[in-house]
């Protein structure tokens, strides 16, 4: 279900789940199959975020390295800009991304991102996704309107996937073996609902499905209410439908 585009003259890659119902979207732009690839060319990928001017604060952007199969593993995986200044380790996450250096030492450099990793088992990408917030109390509205900005964001950089489709809900992704992670839904009345648990994928496209995920739904609780997680999400990603 991802949809290449090339606004501006590099490949955009929007990820949409367009199938089936309940499952998440998310957004990417995607590299070549190579175990490096050209600063300048990440770079152009990553400023088409940092120059949208519309409301973005619930959103977060980062530059991923996405497994092509279940057998491509993250642990130990290294991504390193490199340059004539020198080396600098890019910290990912355990959904593999990180934050985008933006150099213009890099980019005149002409440096490059590479991978301790044979090459084609790994996507280079940008990526959106919703934030996450430390205390762990997310407003019901704030959600909403979290995965419309989404959705307007891949309606900007022109995903025909999006087109008709409407955001129903949000999925918050924890590892698989934290059983301590727990999402609820709290009422305006202060009434509390858990959230059943599932296996799955923490975005689209992803190949490594095993996480401990909770779908809310919008349709599930008024605007009023609040979702409450006991720990910081890995991620949290919007529903599309």
């Amino acid at each position: 279900m991802p949809r290449p585009l090339r606004p501006l003259g590099f490949l955009l890659l929007c990820a949409l789940l367009a199938l089936a119902p309940g499952r998440v979207a998310a957004q990417a732009v995607e590299g070549g199959e190579s175990d490096w690839v050209e600063y300048r060319d990440a770079y152009r990928q990553m400023i088409w975020f940092e120059k949208y001017s519309k409301p973005k604060q619930f959103l977060l952007s980062h530059y991923r390295v996405r497994p092509r199969d279940k057998n491509a593993s993250l642990d130990g995986l290294r991504l390193t800009l490199n340059s004539k200044a020198g080396t600098l380790n890019l910290a990912l996450d355990p959904l593999g991304r990180a934050v985008f250096p933006f150099s213009k030492a890099a980019y005149d450099d002409n440096a490059a991102l590479t991978l301790n990793r044979k090459a084609g088992q790994f996507r280079f990408e940008g990526w959106i996704s919703i934030a996450t917030r430390a205390d762990g109390v997310y407003e019901a509205a704030d959600l909403r309107l979290a995965c419309e900005q989404l959705l307007a964001y891949l309606r900007y950089v022109g995903d025909s996937g999006v087109g008709g489709r409407s955001c129903v809900g949000v999925q918050f992704s924890y590892a698989h073996n934290d059983g301590e992670a727990e999402v609820r839904l709290r009422r305006a009345d202060h009434g509390q609902t858990a959230l059943p648990a599932r296996e799955g994928p923490a975005f689209p496209g992803d190949v490594v499905g095993k996480l401990r995920v909770f779908v809310y739904r919008f349709a599930a609780m008024p605007e009023g209410g609040q979702v409450v997680t006991r720990n910081t999400p890995l991620a949290i990603a919007a529903l599309l439908e």
